[in-house]
């Protein structure tokens, strides 16, 4: 039997608290009433450049998602890009719009239940002032406009065709978010901040013109950059702003995000830095702004010892632990890897951004999502960095636990111990686990020999390693219990 299923629920001979905490031992009192827990890590998520959408393979990893988690919004890079159609300019230098390929890929977000988080990017060729292109393989261009009216007249008429064809009372639900990244390579205005801003500025102004309920905001920037300042030349130049974003990967260099010599762990990095940003936005002009995060990832790099493996399940769940409470959303980067921005996808394991492999093969950390998924909407308070303990609407209680440890770290299994205080006895748990041996088919595919190009036959194989194993149901007649997990372990408690 895997040592992950080893599972004891072991009674004290002395049960007080005081005894418990001598021991080290972090005590749940299941009475007590708790807070809200918003699953402001699972309504949005990213997802490559929009024509992507458009495929078969993107939409079943989609339907995917929306079966195991509660996704709301998906973020798209580059509806302005050219193979989309948008802009082009007739023989005497007039600008022509064509929404065709807009309908489609909007119809197709809002026919599987999510709405759009419109990242208004990039620059199309004829309205480029450099048609110099981004390193990516889909050549984006992070030109600015050669003429800012024409940019200008290009999100208005957008916008409008939007409400035409939704409605308002519908894409006044979604987000216009105004470019990506500006302070790094995908923008060559210059200087960076001062020509964004006069990008934001004549967009937000089109946008406000069609109507004032559309959510606009900003700077969308890498490493967490840009936030304080950006609100601040906001609020002193009368621009309307309904939200700010940013982003920020846990290998981001901490010298980049805080601006400073030193050294951030991959566990810490996100959580860091969105208390970064939440401490700028509360003590500025408009402390209330919600705060987006439009991409995040344990890594901004292929490593699949990273976002192929079980590592992103304990990962993940200990940034909600830290993060809760200071954020609208947290967008993971990205659902799927029906994404190109390196050229075609030949091979499942490469260490890519999605949740769900080449060839809809969920990973380890799709299956991650799908376990917290299952969390409650109240978190109960529980004095642990192994765990997060919450209460359903139904009354039963909810507890994720993990294992971490770092890529690099030697792997040891850990006993994880938990006193009930308060809970009716017997009870049953069911444990549900993700590891290396449960719910993850990287080692099956390091198995067949690390095919590049699986056959139909060895992609169903994966898929069915991938599925999550079902739930060992125990019966608990004494308040603690303890839970051997292996290195890079999840496991969700629930208590019925």
């Amino acid at each position: 039997m895997p040592a992950l299923l080893q599972i004891t629920i072991t009674a004290l001979m002395l049960s007080t608290t005081a005894v418990a905490a001598a021991q080290g031992i972090p005590e749940l009192d299941v009475t007590q009433p708790g807070r809200p827990l918003p699953h402001f890590w699972e309504t949005v998520f990213g997802s490559g450049r929009a024509s992507l959408s458009l495929r078969e393979s993107y939409r079943r990893d989609l339907c995917l998602m929306k079966e195991a988690t509660r996704i709301e919004y998906v973020r798209l890079h580059a509806i302005f890009h050219d193979e989309n159609g948008v802009y082009s300019e007739d023989g005497g230098g007039r600008p022509c719009y064509n929404w065709a390929y807009i309908d489609q890929i909007y119809d197709g977000l809002l026919e599987n239940g999510v709405h759009p988080f419109v990242e208004l990017s990039f620059m199309p060729c004829a309205l480029a002032i450099s048609q110099a292109p981004h390193p990516f393989w889909y050549r984006l261009l992070p030109s600015p406009p050669k003429d800012y009216g024409r940019w200008e007249q290009l999100i208005e008429q957008f916008a409008r065709h939007l409400v035409r064809r939704y409605g308002i009372d519908e894409v006044s639900q979604w987000y216009f978010e105004v470019w990506n990244e500006p302070n790094i390579d995908f923008w060559s205005g210059e200087p960076k901040a001062d020509s964004y801003h006069r990008l934001y500025a004549v967009t937000v102004r089109a946008l406000k013109r069609v109507s004032p309920r559309l959510r606009v905001g900003g700077p969308a920037t890498a490493q967490a950059a840009w936030v304080d300042r950006f609100i601040e030349h906001c609020y002193k130049n009368g621009l309307p702003l309904d939200f700010v974003s940013t982003h920020i990967y846990g290998n981001d260099r901490a010298a980049h995000v805080f601006g400073g010599p030193g050294a951030v762990t991959r566990r810490d990095m996100v959580a860091m830095a969105v208390d970064k940003v939440w401490r700028q936005v509360k003590a500025s002009a408009v402390p209330d702004l919600p705060i987006h995060w439009t991409e995040y990832n344990a890594s901004y790099m292929n490593e699949v010892n990273v976002t192929d493996s079980p590592f992103t399940g304990p990962w993940l769940a200990d940034t909600i632990r830290q993060c809760d409470g200071t954020l609208a959303s947290l967008a993971y980067w990205t659902f799927s890897d029906v994404i190109e921005e390196q050229g075609v996808v030949r091979c499942p394991f490469y260490g890519g951004y999605g949740l769900i492999a080449a060839g809809h093969i969920p990973k380890a950390s799709f299956n991650a999502f799908a376990l917290l998924s299952r969390l409650g909407d109240v978190r109960l308070a529980l004095d642990a960095d192994f765990a997060l303990a919450t209460r359903r609407g139904d009354g039963s209680l909810a507890l994720a636990l993990w294992n971490y440890a770092a890529p690099e770290e030697e792997e040891t299994p850990k006993e994880l111990r938990v006193r009930l205080r308060g809970m009716k006895l017997p009870a049953e748990a069911w444990v549900t686990v993700v590891d290396a041996e449960h719910g993850s088919p990287l080692r099956l595919w390091e198995s067949m020999g690390r095919p590049e190009y699986p056959t139909r036959e060895q992609q169903e194989v994966l898929r069915r390693a991938a599925q999550l194993p079902a739930p060992r149901v125990l019966k608990i007649g004494q308040p603690e219990f303890s839970l051997l997990l292996e290195p890079k372990a999840l496991a969700l408690v629930e208590f019925r």
